[in-house]
């Protein structure tokens, strides 16, 4: 039985403080409005000081109050596509022009933070926010020293009956929790022929898989090469073929079952986009840059799936997000774009990462096996974020899937070789290392970008909005009710490749909340997506949220009140209201929490040290 929660996320005052972008009344679009802007300068000012508050975010308001003259990155989106006007106009403020993207009618630039607000000068500017840094979601850290020591160790009482659950988790291969892999590998459904791009970290060289293409976006460096080790783990888990570790020199789909290390679609085609630095840091422009590349090949090298395993915090709505609006126009063509939940989990609900906060996107959290072959015992993983999403208020993540201590291939001479020993996952036949384990949504949103790349080998036809749909009516149902940490469930590959079906759209239903009760609703997907063959008793458990309800005339299904308190993301962006989850000792009756024996020891979750500076870092 699957246990969404942990002590910190229900015990503690989460406050989900952000500061939203607003953007301005559309200004005049088009050519007829930048005529008239050329024409009388002065309307064009005057216009512009009107609306010039609502349009550039507070963050960078306070930016250029406290430190005027320091250089910030920014991106800025216009009502369309912007011509030469545009451009010779970031210079006249003082502007330096870095990337352009038709992608989303936007511009990377580099400017004073003084002189940011001279942007806003011009009228065809729709809105200007800072061009956030993007973290992976996965990070060994500084976990190496805290495993030695035994403080990262989730210490847990026997189960009744006397079964014990193992202290730690195992490492897990790619396979190891679809045992249906074999089936299908052995029956050539390997992905064959399917295009996935991996926007990461980049690629190095590794005998278990070449990608068909590799290129850097990184901004003043063209090495594709996974300098920081991230990349090479993601791409394995989507596509490597295991050989290294079966001793072979090529893949055999017949003999499937022997390569143990093998990616869940090992025929996929992988195009590794490299957007992160030596570090694992980048910007929000280059994986942009690297979105807007797939978009315009994605017909000619049969791009159909997009890996991100990467994201920033929600600082403005979706819809004003321009991370957001680039891999929502890659939806839109038809490609199907997975994404990490983020690794913020442990911070409590509302922590789903940009561009996961799209209601149209996939967003995968993790689970964590421990190393056996029983459901019973496995936990949302602690680190993998909860939604709501914050702002927009859309249920997440979509499903789970395996993500905490996967095994996969290393990069030679990355960051995560030679600083992350303890990772390192040695073979008898192999000289050097191979093979490293690691932890985070990062791990979970490959599975699925693999999973979906045999559901699109099985059925070409199928069009972004029925993959998510069958990936969540096929997941594996949990029968704990936290829709927002386990989604719709765990990812069932077999299923999904078997489900049947057809969605022509299907957003991320969004929660509201009734002031007076406090109930929650939420949109029932069936009429949201068209069928009630996907309601919401079909995607999540037997409909166990949202039971003995009814469906207003607004299309949002209510809930008996049972689950949550006042308080819920709605005011001051306090998570619980005077520090309760449930209302009426739903929870805590009857010792409902901790039935299983799931207890911690000391009291407590965690120990001192196991987290590193990033908070991403961790096990279970």
């Amino acid at each position: 039985m699957i246990k969404a929660f942990n002590t910190k996320q229900l015990l503690s005052l989460a406050v989900l403080c952000g500061l939203s972008l607003t953007l301005a009344t559309p200004g005049i679009a088009g050519g007829k409005g930048r005529t008239e802007a050329r024409v009388s300068n002065g309307e064009w000012q005057g216009r512009s000081a009107a609306r010039q508050h609502r349009r550039m975010s507070q963050r960078l308001e306070q930016q250029a109050a406290h430190s005027p003259n320091d250089e910030v990155r920014v991106i800025v989106t216009y009502e369309d596509q912007p011509d030469a006007f545009d451009t010779d106009h970031v210079t006249r403020v003082d502007g330096t022009l870095s990337r352009e993207f038709e992608l989303i009618d936007s511009k990377a630039v580099t400017a004073r933070a003084a002189d940011v607000s001279r942007i806003l000068e011009n009228p065809h500017v729709k809105s200007v926010v800072i061009d956030d840094p993007i973290t992976l979601a996965a990070h060994a850290g500084n976990l190496n020293s805290a495993l030695q020591s035994n403080k990262a160790r989730i210490s847990l009482q026997a189960k009744p009956g006397g079964v014990s659950t193992p202290s730690r988790s195992f490492p897990t291969p790619p396979v190891f929790a679809f045992h249906t892999a074999d089936k299908f590998h052995m029956n050539e459904m390997d992905g064959g022929g399917v295009g996935v791009a991996v926007i990461d970290s980049g690629f190095s060289a590794h005998r278990d898989l070449k990608p068909a293409m590799s290129l850097s976006f990184v901004s003043g460096d063209k090495d594709s090469s996974d300098k920081y080790g991230h990349g090479n783990h993601v791409a394995g888990i989507i596509a490597g073929k295991g050989i290294v570790a079966a001793g072979d020199d090529e893949y055999e789909s017949d003999d499937a079952h022997e390569y143990d290390h093998r990616g869940i679609a090992p025929n996929a085609k992988i195009y590794s986009l490299r957007v992160m630095d030596d570090s694992g840091k980048g910007y929000t422009s280059d994986v942009i840059a690297a979105l807007e590349w797939v978009g315009k090949n994605a017909r000619s090298k049969n791009i159909r799936v997009v890996n991100l395993s990467l994201g920033h915090p929600v600082y403005q709505s979706a819809a004003e997000d321009p991370l957001v609006q680039a891999v929502e126009a890659l939806w839109d063509q038809g490609i199907v774009v997975v994404c990490s939940a983020g690794n913020d989990g442990r911070e409590g609900y509302g922590t789903i990462t940009s561009p996961g906060n799209s209601s149209k996107v996939i967003t995968v959290g993790s689970i964590t096996h421990w190393g056996d072959k029983d459901p019973a015992n496995d936990i949302v993983s602690t680190y993998s974020a909860r939604g709501i999403t914050r702002i927009d208020h859309f249920a997440k993540p979509d499903l789970i899937a395996p993500g905490n201590r996967v095994v996969s291939l290393s990069a030679q001479k990355s960051n995560m070789i030679l600083n992350e020993r303890g990772r390192h996952i040695k073979m008898k036949r192999v000289r050097g290392v191979e093979y490293i384990q690691l932890s985070g949504t990062s791990m979970s949103a490959a599975m699925v970008s693999g999973a979906v790349a045999l559901m699109l080998e099985h059925n070409p036809s199928l069009n972004p909005a029925t993959v998510k749909a069958r990936l969540m009516r096929s997941a594996e149902k949990v029968d704990f009710p936290d829709a927002f940490a386990t989604g719709a469930g765990i990812l069932d590959i077999y299923g999904a490749v078997m489900e049947q079906g057809y969605a022509k759209v299907a957003p991320s239903p969004r929660v509201t909340r009734n002031e007076k009760t406090g109930q929650l609703g939420i949109e029932e997907t069936g009429l949201l997506w068209g069928g009630m063959e996907w309601s919401l008793g079909f995607l999540w458990n037997d409909g166990f949220l949202w039971n003995d309800s009814g469906v207003d005339a607004d299309g949002f299904l209510w809930n008996d009140g049972f689950l949550w308190n006042d308080g819920f993301l709605w005011n001051d962006g306090y998570l619980w209201n005077d520090g309760f989850l449930w209302n009426d000792g739903f929870l805590w009756n009857d010792s409902e929490l901790w039935n299983d024996g799931f207890l911690w020891n000391d009291g407590f979750l965690w120990n001192d040290g196991t987290l590193s500076n990033d908070a991403s870092a961790i096990d279970e």
